[in-house]
């Protein structure tokens, strides 16, 4: 990926300004590696794990943010309410495991990656980490007490064979300009939608082939302990918005909705935060996603909150899924 600045980046994926002739080529490389790479593990030249229970992927075919987290927490809980004990699996992005690592409420997010150890603080389910996702799988099906497992962030590690994909969509950036990187978002073309089994729109307008997720956040929670307060307490405050995802602008319009003017802060998707980044010099509150918060605990000051936001989406989404996966749990 050549190294250039984020803003030439946003101009040319989602601004409308042409990609360079570089960027163009180095993108139809990008598509005939990909396109090879599906086709080797499609005729089995390339080997794919089967584990013992069945698995459901979350995704997208871009970069950047789009709610995969928060959506994997909340097929936890409502696949929890429908009689599943679910596990989660992640390769762990940000942190420095390789072997499979399971996550506790001591592990640290450097080592286990700051998703990994935000599902686990969300849910408290199994959660556990691996390069290789399939190490991770069996590492948590040899505990026991696990019928389903939920890959978070592996629409294209093709090595784990999968039951169920769910690709999520940024409802308001789509696509961008439709181009495979460099010269575009993508990862994979705009035609992989046709094989995944849901399209979950997070914002904007969903279209008809698409079910519509939200993010609420109304809840300010401090890092110290002290009692959490509504977000909307902060309305005609200064207040400093940290956000190290992969779509920083979502967090900064989240507290806007709320009458929140921020002092935005953006940071690199899985930044390891050191307690000088947020020393912004006064003792304004700093408002900071779920995400990020993991990350800053251990160096938390008073006047840090963090901004919880849960993905809500049709109960018959959930049904669906649950249903689709009953099918699968059958047939082994």
């Amino acid at each position: 990926m050549p190294m250039v600045d984020d803003s030439r980046l946003q101009a040319v994926w989602y601004g409308g300004r042409a990609p360079s002739i570089a960027w163009r080529v180095l993108s139809a490389l990008f598509g005939c590696v990909g396109r090879l790479r599906r086709g080797l593990y499609r005729a089995g030249l390339l080997p794919r794990t089967r584990l013992s229970v069945p698995v459901i992927v979350v995704g997208n075919i871009g970069v950047g943010g789009t709610g995969k987290t928060p959506l994997t927490i909340a097929l936890v809980d409502a696949l929890r309410e429908r009689g599943f004990r679910p596990g989660v699996i992640s390769r762990g992005f940000g942190g420095s495991a390789r072997a499979a690592v399971r996550v506790d409420a001591d592990s640290a997010p450097a080592v286990v990656g700051d998703e990994a150890r935000l599902i686990f603080d969300a849910t408290q389910a199994p959660v556990a980490v691996a390069r290789k996702r399939a190490e991770a799988g069996r590492l948590l099906l040899q505990g026991g007490g696990i019928d389903l497992l939920i890959a978070d962030d592996g629409l294209q590690h093709y090595a784990l064979r999968r039951d169920v994909e769910i690709c999520v969509i940024d409802g308001v950036r789509r696509f961008g300009n439709g181009r495979l990187l460099p010269a575009g978002p993508l990862r994979e073309p705009v035609s992989r939608l046709a094989s995944v089994d849901f399209r979950v729109c997070n914002g904007g307008t969903a279209q008809a082939d698409e079910v519509p997720m939200t993010l609420a956040g109304d809840t300010a929670c401090p890092l110290t302990g002290a009692p959490p307060r509504s977000l909307r307490e902060f309305a005609g405050q200064r207040v400093h918005a940290v956000a190290g995802i992969g779509n920083p602008q979502r967090f900064f319009a989240m507290l806007r909705a709320c009458g929140i003017d921020p002092i935005e802060h953006a940071f690199p998707d899985h930044h390891a935060f050191v307690a000088s980044d947020l020393d912004f010099g006064d003792d304004a509150p700093v408002l900071m996603t779920d995400k990020d918060a993991v990350k800053c605990a251990a160096f938390a000051r008073p006047h840090w909150w963090r901004v919880p936001v849960r993905a809500i989406l049709p109960d018959g989404f959930f049904d669906a899924v649950s249903a689709r996966v009953k099918g699968f749990a059958n047939s082994r």
